[in-house]
């Protein structure tokens, strides 16, 4: 049985594990909130950007813009993004094991396959593997900019009409609330279209006269487009990201104060058995006496 000292040691480095994990817990809220109010501010310029480039692709010819090209598929990169951090419950686990799927099913086809990495925990288990990595970037969660999404988003494009691969693959978190979080896999390039499903095929172009003309501008927007789509991308793992950290920190709150509660009980049981022997001792003693 443990002694009373070693008891009070336990119960002391459990309750400053505890403070330690709420105090987690409270940052990864309020980090949380921030990324959500990104994400509902960013949007709306998502959402009319895709419609703007839906309407211009019905009036030109697709096939001269290099990133909607469709073209023999040999080479795929599988692009993961998880976090630079632990501590945020299988996050990281569930997109690399989904990540890992998908490479599998991409070389079933027949296709050589590039790993794209954002994020230091998908570097520390790609690393160690066999596919080669074309680009990696870390820390790029530290404090997330737009200027990150055209880094990434010119170097995907860029790679992409020099013929580096044929089709990009991303495999994310998606945030969906608090409590839930969902592995995405999205393909990015070829762009294949820019309907949303569920959304009305109005056209913002109406009667109105482009200018410059609808290849020009479509031409000068697409980039802007997956430079979007990437930041969208990279504000939904965030968010995901606190999400899972906050779950898991109250978690792990909760399984210390049950610990506690269970050492303390341990405690005071092991300090009344003690009590208990010394009476004992002083009795007998007593009783020796007479």
């Amino acid at each position: 049985m443990p002694s009373l000292q070693t008891l009070r040691r336990k119960i002391a480095s459990v309750k400053n594990t505890q403070k330690v994990t709420k105090a987690m817990k409270m940052v990864a809220s309020s980090k949380l909130r921030r990324a959500q109010q990104r994400i509902l501010a960013f949007r709306p310029y998502g959402q009319r950007m895709r419609r703007v480039l839906a309407d211009l692709s019905r009036r030109v010819n697709r096939g001269s813009h290099p990133v909607l090209q469709k073209r023999p598929v040999k080479i795929i990169q599988v692009s993961v993004v998880t976090s630079d951090r632990g501590l945020c419950g299988a996050f990281n686990s569930n997109i690399i094991h989904k990540a890992v799927e998908v490479i599998g099913e991409c070389e079933a086809r027949g296709a050589k396959v590039r790993v794209g990495l954002v994020g230091r925990k998908g570097r520390q288990y790609f690393g160690r593997r066999h596919w080669p990595i074309r680009e990696q970037y870390i820390d790029v969660f530290h404090r997330l900019t737009y200027e990150h999404a055209m880094d990434i988003g010119q170097s995907g494009t860029d790679a992409f009409v020099d013929g580096v691969f044929d089709e990009l693959y991303v495999v994310y978190n998606e945030f969906k609330s608090a409590m839930q979080q969902r592995v995405i896999v999205e393909k990015l390039l070829p762009i294949e279209s820019f309907d949303e499903a569920g959304q009305p095929q109005e056209s913002v172009g109406g009667g109105y006269l482009y200018e410059p003309s609808e290849d020009e501008l479509l031409t000068a927007l697409l980039p802007k487009h997956f430079q979007a789509q990437v930041y969208r991308i990279l504000l939904e793992s965030l968010a995901a990201e606190q999400a899972a950290r906050m779950a898991a920190m109250d978690r792990a709150t909760r399984k210390a104060g049950e610990l506690i509660e269970k050492l303390t009980l341990q405690y005071n049981n092991t300090r009344q058995a003690a009590i208990t022997k010394e009476l004992m001792d002083i009795v007998g003693g007593a009783e020796a006496l007479r």
